[in-house]
């Protein structure tokens, strides 16, 4: 058989994630079906600082009891995973993956681990690969949290103390806010989780509505003291924190007290006028956040008018035909 019919049977980042949990490149070339010289080729490529030549595996450090107490950095942490962080199926191995790398070095450091990350050279993304089955099984068993977490994750036991730090770190990773400042998202795969998450907001107060489309879920939230009333619950006695989304809301000097939501005037002119402009922006942008945040209504409002005005739902489903 010549070279070029071989088969390289492990993705790069599996060979990366391999070398880092220790495996020796000749370990690691029976498995892929290469050379171990092609898997050393594969690390230098990608930067991956390589153990001397013949050298016992090196070890890091890792506090492999960390999920088991409960913290503010714990909570978040927590949430950050559920969000950005996976579970190996076939390795005793968890990792994290985000572009902005300060947050994997104070999460590593929190967990007092000296882990290298390792960044993805075509995306950008740095990754954190942490190697215990301590931590994996925590993970599994103490917080349920599975390989397949994607669409089927429970939301986990959060005591109460810790729920604004959990919901931090879930909203760090898979939430936004908006460029205008006054929305607020969540996006999840699995329903059970984001309905649990809308019952927790809800019962503190917070204005939100669940939206479901094919296989992903969103949580929104609006106006400018929801947003404010939000922002200053879960920043409270914050720990670990993603700079550019804190960075973002906007009235962060101001008393929710003397903010209002927007008040619009609901005579049927007023009404008409505000679909009018939401059909017209919708045309320019193909956006419903930008539409909505334009005309200054919720998606709750946006879906209603959907559901029970014939006209308007016919002129938005005609431009999204052209």
């Amino acid at each position: 058989m010549t070279r070029k019919n071989i088969k390289r049977t492990l993705v790069i980042d599996e060979i990366i994630k391999l070398y880092l949990e220790g495996a020796s490149t000749t370990e690691i070339a029976k498995l892929s079906n290469v050379s171990p010289r092609y898997i050393r080729m594969i690390l230098s490529d990608h930067n991956i600082e390589k153990r001397p030549f013949g050298s016992w595996k090196r070890k890091y450090k890792l506090n492999e009891d960390y999920f088991k107490t409960w913290s503010k950095n714990m909570a978040y942490i927590l949430g950050f995973f559920i969000a950005d962080g996976f579970v190996s199926n076939d390795f005793q191995t968890i990792g994290f993956a985000q572009k902005e790398k300060y947050i994997l070095e104070q999460i590593r450091d929190e967990l007092g681990s000296n882990q290298p990350l390792y960044q993805n050279k075509q995306t950008g993304v740095y990754m954190l690969y942490l190697n215990s089955k301590v931590m994996k099984n925590d993970l599994m068993e103490i917080h349920g949290i599975t390989p397949n977490k994607s669409l089927d994750i429970k939301f986990p036991y959060v005591p109460e103390v810790y729920l604004n730090h959990f919901i931090r770190g879930y909203f760090d990773g898979d939430g936004n806010i908006y460029s205008r400042g006054y929305l607020v998202s969540f996006v999840g795969g699995s329903l059970d989780f984001m309905t649990v998450l809308e019952h927790h907001l809800k019962a503190r107060g917070f204005d939100v509505y669940l939206t479901k489309k094919e296989k992903h879920i969103r949580l929104y939230m609006s106006g400018r003291k929801n947003i404010k009333e939000f922002y200053d619950w879960i920043y409270h006695d914050k720990g670990l924190y993603l700079k550019r989304k804190f960075e973002a809301f906007p009235d962060k000097n101001m008393d929710a007290e003397t903010l209002q939501n927007a008040k619009l005037k609901r005579t049927k002119q007023a009404v008409a006028a505000r679909k009018k402009a939401f059909i017209d922006e919708y045309r320019k942008s193909y956006c419903v956040h930008q539409a909505c945040e334009t005309v200054g209504i919720t998606l709750g409002t946006y879906f209603r008018w959907l559901k029970q005005d014939k006209q308007f739902s016919e002129e938005f489903y005609q431009i999204k035909k052209e």
